[in-house]
């Protein structure tokens, strides 16, 4: 069982910026993928940026490529999503996410683990 809880979100003004943690319980983090989901108001979840189990393969949206780094400290069981030139679609919930195995996964059923959810409002 691993339990996730993020922190860091809140309200920033669009070309700002906010670093996302997700902290991680137990003793298998380090062989987890991790993500980070965003849902906006209504039923759809996508995904923003995932890393492997030891940082060497990373994933980003085109939506957030070159501005969103998502990285992972395995003695910490955390990991980060570092959010630069925010804009006002970027406004969403951000979720952290774990999947077992040493894939990259990018869809949201391929995930075992989720955290509760991080309130992220960009304003313009």
């Amino acid at each position: 069982q691993v339990q996730l809880v993020e922190s860091g979100g809140g309200l920033v003004q669009a070309g700002g910026s906010l670093r996302l943690s997700c902290a991680a319980s137990g003793r298998t983090f380090s062989s987890y993928a991790m993500g980070w989901f965003r849902q906006a108001p209504g039923p759809v979840r996508d995904v923003v940026a995932v890393i492997n189990y030891s940082a060497s393969t990373t994933y980003y949206a085109d939506s957030v490529k070159g501005r969103f780094t998502i990285s992972r400290d395995n003695a910490k069981n955390t990991v980060y999503l570092q959010m630069n030139s925010l804009k006002p679609e970027d406004t969403a919930v951000y979720y952290c996410a774990a999947a077992r195995g040493p894939m990259v996964p990018i869809t949201r059923r391929d995930y075992d683990y989720w955290g509760q959810g991080t309130q992220v409002t960009v304003s313009s």
